[in-house]
């Protein structure tokens, strides 16, 4: 590489792919600078366990600062990107100040998406931030406190119903830790209800649940969350969703407690350089994941279109998105050693998992496909692996072997108020 450590790389997020990227480059002769909104680094996978009272949310967020602190050549800033000047090569922050780039990589990730029903968003919040979580917690937690103060039937009944409106992994991971938060682990805390009497709905749009999927696991899927008790709704659109509850063709399902897990949404990197996206507004980029026309500019998971032959995309998944950040690592690495850049990114498939409870999951890793408890255990050691430091993973661990265990869930806390009020509980 460069004698000097004068080429500076900007990232735009501090995400999987972003921090893949940053940890790459680091032990290198450049400069890098990591800016995100927030100062955490979220292992997104397990947010819908901090959202169902199962994990606390430092079990898997961690500061950005302490991850990149061994690394005296990167330099992380808390800011909020409003664009990129491309020509002046500079990033552009909310607070009117510009930092220069000679290398930039948007790893931005996704927001949530409603199809052009923005309205919706208020009544059914979606799960992509640590705000998120909390917000979800309480509604679902505030629904069971409500219900015991009710003596109408039907609003107790509406205060006990819970639509999930999406049935890929997080919607599917969601109806099943909230069927068993009701069914087991509330159900001996109230006096004037009874927490086993909660109906939880998923709804999904297309004609199965978790289409990522082979037909037999996805089966297999809707069995587990039956047997769970989770109204399983499949090829139902929702055409309203308000307060009340949600309407499915000519049937109106009156619930306290809507999420939506239902589609995301690119960041608007797209829209700052003025390029070509697809349909969710993520960048389609080249085959050396570089933005077209801007050769010192690169997209990274969520951010990114990469197309995988067969008419597929690569999956907007934590181990898709650090392949890239790796990648996009050794390229710009070849650059400035002037060598030869890697041949065009190809994504290594290691499987899809998805759990359904605290006892069962599906695995497919292509070669084999499991199923119920030794597909739960293997998703959980995978995830454990995945976690950053010792001490989460034990925690994590111990956390849920209590929960397999016993079926209490210890986070179960209600905090900070909701601008829905007892509308939404």
């Amino acid at each position: 590489m460069a004698a000097s450590g004068d080429h500076h790389i900007v990232i735009i997020g501090a995400g999987f792919g972003g921090l893949e990227a940053a940890r790459s480059l680091a032990k290198g002769p450049v400069r890098i600078t990591v800016i995100d909104r927030r100062n955490h680094h979220l292992f997104q996978p397990l947010l819908y366990q901090a959202a169902t009272a199962s994990l606390a949310l430092s079990e898997i967020a961690w500061p950005i600062r302490s991850l990149l602190r061994g690394y005296d050549n990167v330099t992380t800033l808390l800011g909020s990107v409003t664009g990129v000047d491309a020509a002046g090569k500079a990033v552009l922050l909310e607070d009117g100040r510009a930092i220069p780039y000679d290398t930039l990589i948007l790893a931005t990730g996704a927001r949530h998406a409603y199809f052009g029903h923005d309205e919706w968003e208020p009544h059914a919040p979606g799960l992509k931030t640590l705000e998120d979580a909390t917000t979800i917690r309480r509604r679902i937690l505030s629904a069971f406190e409500r219900a015991e103060w009710q003596d109408n039937a039907a609003e107790r009944r509406r205060l006990l119903t819970f639509a999930i409106i999406g049935a890929g992994p997080t919607g599917v991971e969601l109806a099943g830790t909230i069927a068993e938060l009701a069914h087991e682990t509330l159900r001996r805390d109230f006096r004037n209800i009874d927490t086993r009497e909660a109906r939880v709905v998923l709804v999904e749009a297309g004609p199965r649940i978790l289409a990522g999927f082979t037909e037999d696991l996805s089966a297999y899927a809707e069995r587990a969350l039956t047997r769970l008790g989770v109204e399983v709704r499949t090829g139902h659109a929702v055409s309203q969703c308000d307060a009340a509850g949600i309407t499915l063709g000519d049937e109106v399902l009156p619930a306290a407690t809507i999420l939506w897990a239902a589609g995301v949404a690119a960041s608007p990197a797209a829209e700052w350089l003025k390029v070509s996206a697809d349909r969710a507004g993520r960048v389609l980029v080249a085959p050396d994941l570089t933005v077209p026309d801007f050769p010192d500019i690169f997209a990274v998971g969520d951010t990114a279109h990469v197309p995988m032959g067969e008419g597929k995309t690569v999956p907007g998944i934590a181990p898709a998105a650090k392949q890239e950040g790796r990648y996009v690592a050794g390229v710009i690495k070849a650059r400035l050693d002037g060598k030869p850049v890697p041949k065009p990114f190809a994504y290594r498939n290691d499987g899809n998992l998805a759990t359904i409870g605290k006892r069962a999951a599906i695995v497919d890793l292509g070669w084999i496909k499991l199923k119920g408890r030794l597909a739960w255990w293997t998703w959980g050691i995978a995830h454990v692996y995945f976690l950053i430091g010792l001490r989460n993973r034990l925690t994590v661990a111990l956390s849920w072997l209590w929960i397999y265990s016993t079926g209490q869930r210890s986070a179960r806390l209600i905090t900070q108020a909701d601008a829905e009020g007892s509308r939404s509980g």
